[in-house]
């Protein structure tokens, strides 16, 4: 499925230049009704991304979204590969005008992330990841528009293009820091009792802890680039908030784990609702949290 990275790239990065000429427009809102700013720019991204997942060259998987919650469980619960694709993640970070938002895109084979595309619109970078590829960072999305443009390429030479233009990501498994230090990343938008629990937690047991905030699926993606060692979420997501960030962590070397089970989260249940989990950089950590 690597193959498909180029095309994902470039229909995320539609997406989000969708988003992005409506953000950029003077608008205020503080809910998503029918007819705001944000529920037009939701479904205009959502489409493009619909319409270029349609290509007979991206398989014809099914598609499940945000806006196409309403499949049954009856209905999903037989596929096999499907693509997950949240169309504007980080919705309060839109209306709030930050930046921190994104277009995520996944799929999802047997459960689990094989392939995954998080776009920042307002910053143009695009993280991307596949099973058994790594993952990286593409800081100009001028790349994948030139290389689309050039025409026909041979088999294989388009994502190398592409992979020979970004930063390849490794979590921050060894660190200039002492070990007593500890880096988080957490809700900008979502704070709980829960995580403010969690940090006066991890305060007595390291000697120096760093927190930063941030929106939407952006969270993940300090993790995967060693910005973070650690993202709590005790706050609710769906599943389709966090495949595309799961992929990109874990293959950075990190991981995603439900805080319940410890094992990785699961897709395609029957309650899209996902648990509270841990997107960190090395299993040890687990020991401290």
């Amino acid at each position: 499925m690597n193959e498909f990275i180029p095309d994902i790239l470039l229909i995320a990065y539609n997406a989000g230049k969708a988003i992005l000429d409506i953000y950029n427009k003077d608008f205020d809102i503080s809910y998503k009704d029918d007819l705001s700013p944000l529920t037009i720019a939701d479904k205009q991204s959502n489409k493009i991304i619909e319409i270029g997942l349609s290509s007979p060259n991206l398989g014809l998987f099914p598609i499940l979204s945000e806006e196409g919650r309403a499949i049954t469980y009856d209905e999903r619960k037989g596929w096999g590969i499907f693509w997950l694709i949240d169309p504007l993640d980080g919705t309060k970070e839109f209306i709030k005008r930050n930046g921190e938002f994104t277009v995520n895109i996944a799929l999802i084979q047997k459960n689990k992330p094989i392939l995954g595309v998080v776009y920042i619109p307002a910053k143009d970078m695009l993280y991307f990841a596949a099973d058994g590829l790594g993952a990286f960072k593409l800081k100009d999305s001028k790349v994948i528009e030139d290389a689309f443009s050039n025409g026909v390429w041979e088999d294989g030479e388009l994502l190398r293009t592409v992979i020979n233009s970004s930063t390849k990501l490794l979590v921050n498994k060894t660190t200039n820091e002492p070990a007593e230090c500890i880096k988080i990343v957490g809700s900008s938008s979502h704070a709980t009792k829960e995580q403010e629990e969690f940090l006066e937690n991890i305060k007595k047991k390291f000697t120096k802890v760093e927190f930063k905030s941030a929106g939407s699926s952006l969270k993940f993606c300090f993790v995967a680039e060693g910005l973070a060692d650690i993202y709590p979420r005790f706050g609710p997501t769906m599943e389709w908030d966090t495949a595309a960030g799961q992929i990109i962590v874990e293959q950075a070397g990190g991981m995603v784990l439900d805080m319940g089970t410890n094992e990785p989260l699961k897709y395609n249940k029957e309650n899209l609702l996902n648990p509270f989990f841990f997107a960190l950089n090395r299993e040890d950590l687990l020991t401290s949290v």
